[in-house]
């Protein structure tokens, strides 16, 4: 994991930014959905317009919600919409909206 630059600190403020919806909670365990393309995609933009983020960086906020395919697919889609884009190091930044 030697390219992750996000201290646990970070990777923990990221991890609960993210925002689900709640189907069960009790004192045990909290159930939410998973979120679907267009969910994933915005939750995507969010983060990488904080910070920019690499797959693997992304991946592991995201365990546990959204498998690396899924994220794969989100970070092209959202780059053939011209919202974000791959710098030369593999970090992707938002681009802001108009």
């Amino acid at each position: 994991m030697s390219n992750i630059k996000l201290t646990p600190e970070e990777i923990e403020y990221f991890s609960r930014k993210v925002r689900l919806k709640v189907l069960h909670e009790d004192d045990d365990i909290v159930l939410m959905t998973a979120p679907n393309e267009e969910q994933l995609m915005e939750i995507i933009y969010e983060l990488v317009s904080e910070k920019p983020m690499n797959l693997r960086e992304i991946h592991l906020i995201l365990s546990g919600t959204a498998s690396e395919d899924k994220i794969r697919r989100a970070l092209t889609l959202l780059a053939d919409k011209g919202m974000i884009v791959a710098g030369p190091d593999g970090r992707y930044s938002a681009v802001p909206r108009i």
